[in-house]
Formats: structure tokens, C-alpha cells, sequence
């Protein structure tokens, strides 16, 4: 029987449409093409999605929030490009040279086609041991163990056609990642205010930083409908710190950094600054409805988590919501200073891998 509250509920938000010109988001499968998205607490529940689950694309989605990137938003964002600067946002392949989280380190070799006149390149390489996008494969809602949109461990690690296809990296290859970004440079804000951490240790950044810090550079860092500065579809980037410790770290620093023991739990010796994991954290990264989100340090939230759950679990699994790693994030800071502004057309392009867990970032910004 329908819910008559939910029927009179949805008669106002179309009257409401008619009002404002908005169209608002309420029958799962969402149209991307909304202009109105409910907060996380209002997101409607399917039936065999966990608790907290924002499976609202279809059944068949393998894209999650990537579908914000509508050909719309993209063109709107393009007017971010004015001087044509370019600025790369990836890592060089063997950087970091000892990954964290005992991943292997990236190896290159030179094949010889033809002595004198002619070579090839051999790779070998964890696509997580640099800068990446996790894919939806990647890490699941621990206490159900399952992935985005109902996938299963069987499925990631089935070889048929079908099982390849659930979730696969190839979904977001096939459609690319392209939009409007957002830097918030916590590092540059902390230095100025006199806050002393290392990005080489566990270390929370809060919303409520963030908020100071997008405040300092001139953001509203709550979404639009709220009144804020971020848009539907955009790409957030936080800067914490961990690729300029990197350079300015020795060798020795940096592989005791890496190498320090790895196991489950609160006592991980694996020790990175990140966001903080925490539920005014959880409503600003849902309701802001950004097609992806990424970091400079090997996790982004603080690592390890000291909650009972884990960021990843919701960027990923239940919202289904790229999430970047070890973006270099130092040249774009700069040019950001230089041009005072903070938002730029943002482009990537995932590698095309059937069945694959994640990605190389393959980013650029231009101003």
C-alpha cells in the first residue's frame, strides 16, 4: 500500500519544482540531470542495500557519483579554463619508491627491439602504490562484505565475463572523469595558523578545519543548497601534507616511514594525517554531492581509523564515490596562490581494465 505521507510529501517537492525551477530527486533510479538531491539522512533505502547505502542509480550501475558528471556540469565546468595553465597531478611512477601498506614498488624495464633503432617499455607495478583512484572493487561495507551495488568477493574474483563486469574499473574508463575541482590546502592553512603536525603520523583533520580553511581561502566549503560554494558534481582534493614531506624527507626517512608493520585495526603501525572520520565529516562529504573525492597521503581519512568503521566504507561502498590517493597536490597549491582561486577544470582518464579494482589517476587541472 503507498505511504499517503510519502504521496503528499512528493506532491510539495513537485509543487516546489514548479516554484524554484528546480527538479529534485526522489523515485530511485535517480536522474542525474536533478538539480535537488536529498541529504544523507533523506537518501531512500532499496531493500537489499546495507544500512546507509546510497545505491540510487539503477541496479545495473557501475559509475556511483561519476553519473553527477553530466555533459551539462562538464561544459559548465569547462568555464573554469581561462589562461590554459596545465597542471599534472600525478606522482612519477616510482614515487613514492617504498609504497606504504607493504604494496610492491613500481619496477621499469627497457626491452630492446631492434639494438640502436628502436625499444619498448615492460611495467611491473601495484596500481595502489601510487597516485590512483580506488575503484568500487576496492574495499567493501565491512559488516555486510559487500562492494557497491551488491557486488560480491565471489564477483571480484570470478574470471567469467559477468563477474568481471560488476563494478570493474572499465565502467568509469569507458566514461571518464572530468568536472570542475576544488582544492582545500589544509597544509598551507595550518603552517599559516601555527599548527604544528606530521603528515608522517596518525593526525585528524576536522570539518571544522576545513570550514576555517575553505573560509581563509575564500570558500564556502558547505554545498550550494545549503548555501555554500560547492557545486553538484564537483571534485574535491584535500592537501595534507604527505607528498611535501615526502621530498623534503631523506631516503632512510622515508622507507622506515613505509616499511612500519601493517595489520587490521586501531593499532596499525601504518601512522598517515588525514581527514577526520566522524559524523559532521560523513553528512559534509555526502551532501556536497561530489563526483569524486581525493588526497595527497597514502589514506585519506587519518590512518588508522579509530572509529569501528572505516571513510572507505562510505565513499566507496555504500555511496559509490571515486576516491583519489597520493595526488600531487604541490604545484597545483602553488599555482592556486599564484592565480588566487581555487577552483579549475579537472580532467582523468581511468585505465581501461576489465575487471579491475582501481586506477591510476591520470589528472591534469587547467586554469
Amino acid at each position: 500500500m503507498t505511504n499517503p505521507n510519502a504521496k503528499a510529501h512528493n506532491r510539495l517537492i513537485k509543487i516546489s519544482d514548479f516554484l524554484t525551477g528546480n527538479k529534485t530527486a526522489t523515485t530511485i533510479p535517480w536522474d542525474p540531470d536533478c538539480t535537488k538531491f536529498p541529504n544523507r539522512k533523506d537518501v531512500p533505502r532499496r531493500e537489499d542495500a546495507p544500512e546507509g547505502a546510497a545505491w540510487v542509480w539503477g541496479t545495473e550501475d557501475y559509475l556511483g557519483r561519476i553519473n553527477l558528471l553530466t555533459p551539462a556540469r562538464v561544459s559548465a565546468a569547462s568555464r573554469e579554463i581561462r589562461s590554459g595553465d596545465i597542471v599534472p597531478l600525478n606522482l612519477p611512477l616510482d614515487v613514492p619508491n617504498v609504497p606504504a601498506f607493504e604494496r610492491e614498488p613500481f619496477k621499469h624495464e627497457i626491452k630492446i627491439l631492434a639494438k640502436n633503432v628502436a625499444y619498448d617499455d615492460k611495467y611491473q607495478l601495484n596500481t595502489q602504490s601510487g597516485t590512483q583512484w580506488d575503484g568500487f572493487r576496492h574495499v567493501a561495507h565491512i559488516p555486510s562484505e559487500t562492494f557497491y551495488n551488491g557486488t560480491k568477493a565471489k564477483d571480484i574474483e570470478g574470471n567469467t565475463k559477468e563477474d568481471k563486469n560488476k563494478c570493474g574499473i572499465h565502467h568509469w574508463a569507458q566514461h571518464g572523469i572530468a568536472g570542475r575541482g576544488v582544492l582545500i590546502d589544509y597544509l598551507s592553512y595550518a603552517k599559516d595558523k601555527g599548527i604544528v603536525y606530521d603528515p608522517y603520523d596518525y593526525y585528524t583533520i576536522s570539518f571544522a578545519e576545513l570550514q576555517a580553511c575553505g573560509k581563509a581561502q575564500g570558500i564556502d566549503v558547505r554545498p550550494a543548497s545549503q548555501g555554500g560554494d560547492i557545486q553538484i558534481g564537483d571534485i574535491l582534493f584535500i592537501r595534507s601534507g604527505f607528498v611535501s614531506t615526502y621530498h623534503s624527507s631523506s631516503p632512510d626517512v622515508r622507507a622506515a616511514a613505509a616499511s612500519r608493520p601493517h595489520s587490521s585495526g586501531k593499532d596499525d603501525g601504518q601512522r598517515w594525517a588525514g581527514i577526520k572520520q566522524e559524523e559532521a565529516m560523513i553528512d559534509w562529504l555526502h551532501d556536497c554531492y561530489f563526483a569524486a573525492v581525493a588526497g595527497d597521503a597514502p589514506a585519506f581519512e587519518a590512518w588508522p581509523s579509530q572509529e569501528e568503521y572505516m571513510l572507505h566504507e562510505y565513499i566507496l561502498a555504500l555511496w559509490g564515490m571515486p576516491l583519489g590517493e597520493l595526488f600531487d597536490l604541490e604545484k597545483l597549491s602553488k599555482t592556486c596562490k599564484e592565480k588566487g582561486r581555487w577552483t579549475f577544470f579537472v580532467t582523468s582518464a581511468p585505465d581501461h581494465c576489465e575487471g579491475g579494482v582501481s586506477s591510476h589517476g591520470n589528472a591534469l587541472a587547467i586554469f
